[in-house]
């Protein structure tokens, strides 16, 4: 079945609550383990069910929020999704109370049931309106952002699109396309502070309904956490700090000396040459035939995968008006479609479209064929290192995409990925600060991201009357929308970066073990997946002094 041939028609919840209530008093009658397996193998299908479409409904909102009967739609699951959230919780309840839990955990893994714990330390009724206000505030942030329709150079741009002229090699370019942005969230920014610290309010409240000090406890509960705490993450934040930044601020003062500038503007700090950064051959009509192409020469496997990707219209890729920034990857588990969403904008990000997100849309298609949804989808850091190692394995195809600007393209890509782990830090210990601190005003907040810069990205000169502000954040969606979130991405990059020295030596050793990494998709815990893979943990002291010496051997030898 093709994307475009779904059928959507919304769920009947209250028919949906029954069920579940049904399959709960099932399960809490069962006489035996099998009784509570077949539950199980039930509650998979109604759980599968209301995902695809809360996912299909949110795909369609975000390719065109002005979209009158969607938008709807997407209050609607805004609100029903606690409710839903409930029922699966009160199921959840019942199975960890069985009598039968050894059976269980034999049939199911000890995971499971882990994970179902931790998922009952994030949900109390007392919440569901408070989450309900929490959906209704990001699908706020999210349309504002999708609202930007800002003149350029004889354009009307989005703000995905304003991104190349962001990273022009006319510096004047780059400082008036940012400056066009800036206006963008000053002219917004009572309603971006309002919005801010509405969700943070009520995170906090939540919290505190469910006897957590902060939201700090219940935001780690949330991301399914499973295997490391805050204080891990501290001290991996700490290491950043003393193994990463040097090696950053050594790859920033040779770019600078590139570009003939005596300091970097944070308006300079995405053009990594004089003469530009390498920019995709292709039209955008032709970039999925060569993804095509890139997948085949991969392997057997990747080549299966991109041929249903394609043949079943599961990209969106061209950025236009009404269209949500950014990109991301979901799941359609009635259809066991990934699908990809993105914009286009003619810079090296609509290769990554190709490579990280289509790393997510691997792993779900490799995983497509397994029952229990929970053990389906890795915790996200894990499906982070899924898309970030696939950015690096697609390295032997750029020339496809760049011609002879390939091997730049390579060596940019490579910086920006070592140089994003300060900044990922610096959106993580920021978020920290916030929740432990929910009384800041909005300038005091702008104020402890203004302090951050100082800390994480000492390299960048910021000033003017915006972006000089510590209005930043405002920009980076999952600081909004997903709470904690960011530091996934870092963890993940040191595990790809990993991956990549790995390939320098051993390209097939390396393919294979990332292969089986996706394939365990969540039966593992991220820190075994990793070290089941061959790599370093990276909680261990010495593992990212060991990423920097790679890439210093690589981009400054």
């Amino acid at each position: 079945m093709k994307f475009s041939e779904i059928k959507y028609q919304r769920p009947d919840m209250d028919a949906l609550l029954s069920e579940y209530d049904a399959l709960t008093g099932k399960v809490k009658s069962a006489s035996s383990a099998e009784e509570q397996l077949f539950c199980v193998k039930q509650h998979e299908k109604l759980l599968s069910r209301f995902m695809t479409d809360s996912s299909y409904v949110y795909i369609r909102h975000s390719v065109d929020t002005r979209d009158a009967f969607f938008e709807k739609e997407q209050e609607f699951m805004d609100e029903v999704q606690p409710l839903f959230e409930e029922k699966v919780q009160d199921f959840y309840k019942a199975l960890l109370a069985s009598p039968f839990r050894p059976e269980l955990e034999k049939a199911l893994g000890n995971l499971f049931f882990l994970n179902m714990e931790i998922a009952n330390k994030t949900f109390t009724p007392e919440n569901i309106p408070l989450m309900q206000e929490e959906a209704r505030l990001t699908t706020e942030y999210s349309k504002l952002l999708a609202s930007a329709s800002i003149p350029f150079d004889g354009e009307t741009v989005n703000l995905t699109q304003l991104r190349k002229y962001e990273e022009s090699q006319d510096r004047n370019v780059r400082i008036r396309a940012h400056a066009a942005e800036a206006e963008f969230y000053k002219a917004h920014e009572a309603e971006l502070d309002r919005i801010f610290d509405q969700l943070v309010k009520l995170r906090t409240q939540m919290a505190k309904n469910m006897g957590y000090e902060n939201f700090i406890e219940l935001g780690y509960y949330r991301m399914r956490r499973n295997c490391y705490d805050a204080k891990m993450v501290a001290v991996y934040r700490e290491q950043v700090v003393k193994d990463i930044l040097p090696t950053v601020r050594k790859l920033k003062a040779l770019q600078a000396k590139r570009n003939g500038l005596d300091e970097l503007m944070y308006y300079d700090n995405n053009c990594f040459y004089p003469e530009g950064n390498p920019k995709p051959k292709a039209g955008f009509d032709e970039m999925l035939e060569l993804g095509r192409r890139m997948y085949h020469e991969m392997s057997p496997e990747t080549a299966a995968f991109i041929d249903y990707m394609i043949d079943n219209e599961l990209f969106d890729p061209i950025a236009k008006a009404g269209k949500q920034p950014g990109g991301y990857c979901t799941y359609l588990p009635d259809y066991k479609m990934p699908f990809i969403f993105s914009n286009f904008n003619g810079t090296s990000a609509d290769v990554d479209v190709l490579t990280h997100e289509a790393g997510h849309a691997y792993q779900a298609y490799r995983a497509r064929d397994m029952e229990i949804q929970e053990l389906a989808q890795a915790t996200l850091e894990a499906c982070e290192v899924h898309s970030m190692s696939m950015e690096f394995f697609c390295y032997p195809y750029l020339e496809l995409f760049y011609g002879d600007d390939a091997a730049r393209a390579r060596e940019a890509h490579l910086t920006d990925a070592v140089s994003f782990l300060p900044y990922g830090c610096m959106v993580d210990e920021f978020q920290h600060i916030i929740y432990e601190n929910p009384g800041l005003t909005p300038d005091e907040r702008k104020a402890e991201w203004a302090k951050l810069e100082q800390k994480y990205r000492p390299f960048l000169k910021f000033e003017g009357p915006y972006w000089g502000e510590g209005m930043w954040f405002m920009r980076q969606g999952h600081i909004y929308k997903d709470p904690f979130y960011y530091i996934d991405y870092c963890l993940a990059q040191t595990a790809a970066l990993q991956f990549w020295a790995w390939a320098q030596k051993d390209r097939d050793a390396a393919f294979s073990a990332y292969n089986a990494l996706v394939e365990k998709a969540g039966t593992e815990t991220f820190v075994d997946l990793v070290t089941g893979a061959g790599l370093k943990n990276p909680f261990t002291e010495g593992c990212l002094e060991d990423v920097a010496k790679e890439v210093e051997k690589a981009l400054l030898q």
